[in-house]
């Protein structure tokens, strides 16, 4: 696998779109940090480690939904392992007129784009969710 992020992102979107309440995929640190965000916006209920059959970490993630429609409406990969996406702490825009979110992986973690303009710092630009 060369992007284990598109890939779980690509997981919840398939999810998200049947109307599924859970979805696994397996588990490192990074997606461990990204659904930290995720959760901490309000876009998922939450997750949980867990191991498979093979032994392998897993994370369990609960997808939210309001009214029957899912919570997330799209979720992009912006940096890719062919292009990667730096921006510094002043250039990154906001999503959908701040109604969406970039989540940005910077020295200080993994983060919000309002965190990170608040904090001063930047990196690399790994999705946006709306």
């Amino acid at each position: 696998m060369n992007d284990p992020i598109g890939d779980m992102l690509t997981r919840i979107r398939n999810a998200s779109m049947r109307g599924k309440s859970q979805v696994s995929t397996p588990a490192s640190k990074l997606r461990g940090w990204v659904l930290d965000v995720l959760q901490d916006e309000g876009y998922i209920r939450g997750y949980e480690s867990a191991t498979d059959s093979a032994g392998h970490p897993t994370l369990t993630i609960e997808l939210k939904y309001y009214d029957g429609a899912p919570v997330i409406r799209e979720l992009k990969r912006v940096s890719k392992p062919g292009r990667r996406v730096y921006m510094g702490s002043k250039d990154i825009p906001q999503v959908r007129q701040g109604l969406g979110t970039f989540i940005v992986s910077t020295p200080k973690g993994v983060m919000t784009d309002a965190s990170a303009r608040s904090a001063n710092v930047g990196g690399e630009v790994l999705c946006t969710v709306f």
